[in-house]
């Protein structure tokens, strides 16, 4: 659990240094955040589009603003106590800033190869959505 811990915090940590390299440097920490929010979002649709497709193509989940709202609160609220609650953000930072440049490179790479691999997956789902003809299933 330990790894795991320490793999996500990394992943803020290349996100945070990435938006602190750019041309707009405010709220770095917010907008790091938020990618990984969206990360974990792009892993939900997937997960819904794969039980349309593989388990019950009936399934209708109507509107689904409710159900939205509360999968993003659910992933919202854990990593604002994660990393904004008492700014440990900044205690990231820090003991990252310390790593040898050799496992930064290592680290970076394997963060970039996890991002793309997310959305990878979900463009995957959506084109397997797209060969099913849904006209059968209304």
């Amino acid at each position: 659990m330990n790894k795991i811990k320490k793999a996500y915090y990394y992943l803020f940590y290349r996100l945070y240094k990435y938006y602190e390299s750019g041309p707009f440097i405010w709220w770095s920490d917010w907008k790091a955040v938020m990618i990984i929010d969206m990360l974990w979002i792009f892993i939900g649709i997937s997960l819904v589009v794969y039980y349309k497709i593989f388990i019950d193509r009936y399934l209708h989940i109507g509107n689904g603003g409710l159900l939205l709202t509360g999968y993003i609160l659910l992933i919202s609220l854990p990593n604002y106590f994660i990393f904004h609650h008492r700014d440990q953000w900044r205690e990231i930072v820090t003991q990252y800033d310390m790593m040898p440049k050799k496992k930064h490179t290592i680290y970076g790479i394997i963060v970039l190869f996890f991002i793309l691999l997310i959305i990878s997956n979900m463009v995957f789902a959506f084109y397997l959505m797209s060969q099913i003809d849904w006209s059968q299933y209304r």
